[in-house]
């Protein structure tokens, strides 16, 4: 029952994304549909919750809305409950604002932008936690309609759709997971605009399984995500850990618009402000964070890949990258990236990074901070990823781990860059080949044409250069060729098309002869019967 009312919910969202679909592209309409989900999440939790504080408690939105709208007209009461919403909550929405509200109005046909424009800002101005989250919903755009008529006819619809749904009926998995589930089809419509917002599902519990490991009973695990993009890393962590409740959430994210929706999946997750600290920032531009705490037991990573930045002489003494002698180079700050997570995990803690494979093996300022991790034994396994399973990318990809107390130098090549379904136009890592992987990082033993364990000394021997095919050999041997018997069956194939070419002669011979076959014939027996 669980599974159909999640598909229920998942479908009813999907729907509501067919009003905006034809307006403008995924990229830009994400915002709006899961801007009103959200907004309609806060009304209908909050107007559920305001009856179990009157001592009236109902789930049914129509009466839980009656009964909050009769309790403001008290101003006695009025007053207590707001008090009361803004203490357990952060937030109150005024009777006339809430989702519900704006429904009746639609249906009587006297809804105005502006009424739903003025609920969201009333929001925003609640509590610091959800300032400015949102901006990005212009509900003036041109884009909803050419005017204001059609502008408030699309929103409407927008709403109606969505207005089949309690979203107070959902836990927080259920309709955290129905958000990741829209933030994913957003993602395969948008292509390659939503490599900034969006971690394929089966890369992310890849990455978060590894980076947990050994820690999954361990009380307040703090992880870190300096590119967080709409926070789907971050948020698999309490899906392995035995202390969900306690997990604290730290990431920072360049985009504006994909730091709002990472602060939108978190509440919708049900994670609690004080577990999570989120900034909007350029993240190679200034360390953050400066404050307690600033090294993590785990770090998660999918920055844009090759991305330009400054490369100034001043991050030669700044202490993410004072170390390494060399700054990455201004056209790929790949390494950057790395250095900058890798820098504030802590000494017993475990970071996984995606980056492109020219990471592995690119020379220069690259190969020396290479040569430095190594020597470090800061690189502790290299996992090769099929390519065209990021939607922002067709090309191959790496996961990198990364730790910090390891007594070798070794380094774990698994090749898994052939395990993946084919799916439409995307690749993707099913249960069994990530089980897979999984298994081989955990073992951390040979296996024929998939992964191999290589010494320090192998890897100084190779220049440092990293590449997988220098460490796993997947090429696949041909079946020896043999002559002899390949020159018996050209002989017997000879002797069956002189057998064939002279059954054709007889039967030419055979042939009534006249004006208009006669030098078809001719010319036919010419070919044939003259050899080869």
């Amino acid at each position: 029952m669980a599974e159909e009312n999640a598909q229920k919910l998942y479908q009813a969202l999907w729907a509501s994304a067919d009003i905006l679909r034809s307006k403008m592209d995924a990229n830009e309409y994400k915002s709006y549909l899961l801007g009103l989900v959200f907004y309609k999440y806060l009304s209908d939790t909050m107007l559920v919750y305001s009856t179990k504080l009157l001592s009236n408690e109902s789930e049914n939105l129509e009466e839980a809305q009656s009964i909050y709208s009769k309790a403001y007209q008290d101003a006695e009461i009025q007053e207590d409950l707001k008090d009361a919403l803004k203490d357990d909550m952060s937030y109150e929405i005024k009777p006339e604002l809430t989702f519900q509200a704006l429904i009746e109005e639609i249906d009587n046909h006297t809804f105005q932008r502006e009424h739903l424009q003025q609920g969201l800002r009333d929001i925003e101005q609640s509590d610091k936690v959800f300032e400015d989250l949102f901006e990005d919903l212009d509900l003036n755009s041109k884009k909803l309609g050419s005017t204001p008529q059609k502008q408030n006819e699309t929103i409407s619809a927008v709403m109606k759709a969505l207005a089949e749904l309690n979203l107070n009926e959902y836990n927080g998995d259920a309709l955290g997971d129905a958000y990741e589930y829209l933030i994913g089809q957003f993602a395969s419509e948008s292509g390659k605009k939503a490599g900034e917002f969006y971690t394929p599902k089966e890369v992310s519990r890849l990455m978060t399984r590894i980076v947990i490991a050994g820690k999954e009973d361990k009380k307040g695990f703090t992880v870190y995500d300096p590119t967080m993009g709409s926070g789907s890393l971050l948020l698999n962590v309490p899906k392995f850990s035995k202390e969900p409740t306690s997990v604290r959430y730290f990431g920072q994210e360049l985009n504006t618009s994909t730091y709002n929706l990472a602060r939108m999946n978190m509440f919708l997750h049900k994670v609690p402000a004080e577990n999570q600290t989120l900034r909007n920032g350029d993240t190679l531009d200034a360390d953050w964070p400066q404050d307690e705490p600033t090294n993590y037991d785990g770090v998660l990573m999918n920055p844009p890949y090759s991305a330009k930045w400054s490369a100034e002489k001043g991050f030669l003494d700044d202490p993410r990258f004072s170390r390494y002698g060399v700054l990455p180079p201004k056209s790929k700050a790949d390494f950057a990236f790395l250095l900058h997570g890798y820098y504030h995990l802590k000494n017993d803690g475990v970071m996984a990074i995606v980056l492109p494979h020219g990471v592995l093996f690119r020379g220069a300022a690259e190969g020396k901070i290479r040569k430095a991790l190594l020597e470090n034994g800061a690189i502790d396994t290299v996992i090769g990823l099929p390519a065209n399973i990021f939607f922002n990318t067709s090309i191959p990809t790496t996961v990198i781990i990364l730790k910090k107390d390891r007594t070798s130098r070794d380094v774990f090549f698994i090749d898994a860059s052939n395990d993946f379904k084919k799916e439409k136009n995307q690749n993707v890592i099913t249960e069994e080949q990530l089980e897979k992987i999984i298994d081989a990082y955990t073992e951390r033993k040979n296996i024929d044409k998939y992964a191999y364990l290589a010494s320090y000394e192998e890897i100084e021997e190779n220049d440092f250069n990293l590449n997988i095919p220098r460490y796993v050999d997947t090429f696949e041997d041909f079946d020896p060729i043999d002559i002899v018997e390949i020159s018996k069956e050209i002989k017997d194939i000879d002797a069956q098309i002189q057998d064939a070419e002279a059954q054709l002669l007889v039967m030419l011979d055979d042939l009534q002869v006249t004006d208009d076959t006669k030098d078809i014939i001719e010319a036919t027996k010419v070919v044939f019967g003259h050899g080869r």
